[in-house]
């Protein structure tokens, strides 16, 4: 049995041998005759993608001529659908441009004004109205494709208002220096609401709420800068380690930096900041002045990534 078994695996086995053999000479016999046609072959393949795209443009084209002092919408996910509800609240026009077919042609069957097209090219731009549009909303998720689009758009157009979404502060920087008028953290935004309704459910004044909110927003959510990360920090998109982080170093006799004063620690070098000094028996923070002199009992909560955290937690130890 088990030589039957291992004859009719062995005839298997050559029978998928004999298929790519046949395959590979069968290539080598066609190579010669394909290798002078290529250039044929590729501008055939690509006649057929220009006509494609050619079709895709004037279908956004026949849309965007119409339109002015409208929003283009990149990005017709989730989020920009929910936006796209808001802006239909206020009778603000909008041309959306989204990159899934299957999306696009439900939404676009079910009367929404959504059309196919790759939002970081500038003729797709330009026939969904960009020189007579209002602002431009990015929708992304992937700020690589977010700084694409802001590319092009400041290339030709510098001052027109940009606004665009990412997932948290670690990104705000970097999309505000390739062009953003204003970038929107989802978890810092998300964090307001809910402390909104807090508050309110609390019994502040709506008013008051309302007043914080817009303090935080004006500082660039500094309230929220950095957490104290633990296990639960799990995503998928943004490495935790890449974010701002807060953490806690009680300052021990031994430790190099005691009896030390703030201004002689080498903060710069490790890119950290002290937030604040706790102190034994005292209630109050206390601000990281320069000419404070730390203490052994005294904590240092101090914010940055993860590997410089580590890296200055070691120096106050050994002074290296």
């Amino acid at each position: 049995m088990i030589l039957a078994l291992g004859q009719k695996n062995a005839i298997i086995t050559g029978d998928i041998f004999q298929i790519i053999l046949s395959v590979c000479l069968l290539s080598m016999l066609i190579a010669p005759i394909l290798i002078p046609l290529n250039g044929r072959i590729a501008r055939w393949i690509a006649k057929g993608y220009s006509k494609k795209s050619e079709t895709l443009v004037k279908q956004i084209e026949g849309v965007g001529h119409d339109y002015s002092d409208h929003v283009i919408l990149c990005g017709y996910g989730r989020s920009g659908q929910y936006l796209g509800r808001f802006l239909k609240e206020e009778n603000i026009s909008f041309i959306a441009i989204d990159m899934d077919l299957n999306r696009v042609s439900d939404a676009s069957i079910a009367g929404e004004n959504v059309m196919y097209g790759d939002a970081s090219r500038r003729i797709v731009l330009r026939a969904a109205g960009i020189e007579r549009a209002k602002a431009v909303i990015v929708a992304y998720t992937d700020d690589r494709s977010t700084e694409k689009v802001l590319n092009v758009i400041r290339e030709s157009y510098p001052i027109l208002p940009v606004i665009v979404r990412t997932k948290d502060e670690s990104s705000v920087d970097k999309l505000q220096n390739a062009g953003a008028t204003d970038v929107v953290p989802e978890v810092q935004e998300g964090s307001l609401m809910l402390a909104s309704h807090a508050l309110v459910l609390l019994g502040i004044p709506l008013s008051n709420v309302i007043k914080k909110i817009r303090i935080f927003r004006s500082e660039r959510y500094k309230m929220f800068r950095g957490y104290f990360a633990g296990a639960t920090d799990v995503d998928q998109e943004t490495s935790s380690q890449d974010l701002p982080q807060l953490h806690s170093v009680e300052i021990k006799e031994y430790f190099s930096i005691c009896n030390n004063s703030i201004s002689n620690l080498s903060l710069k070098n490790f890119d950290v900041e002290i937030q604040y000094i706790r102190r034994p028996n005292m209630l109050e923070n206390i601000e990281p002045r320069p000419d404070i002199v730390l203490s052994a009992g005294d904590i240092l909560v101090i914010i940055g990534t993860q590997e410089n955290l580590n890296l200055f937690e070691k120096y106050t130890i050994n002074g290296e």
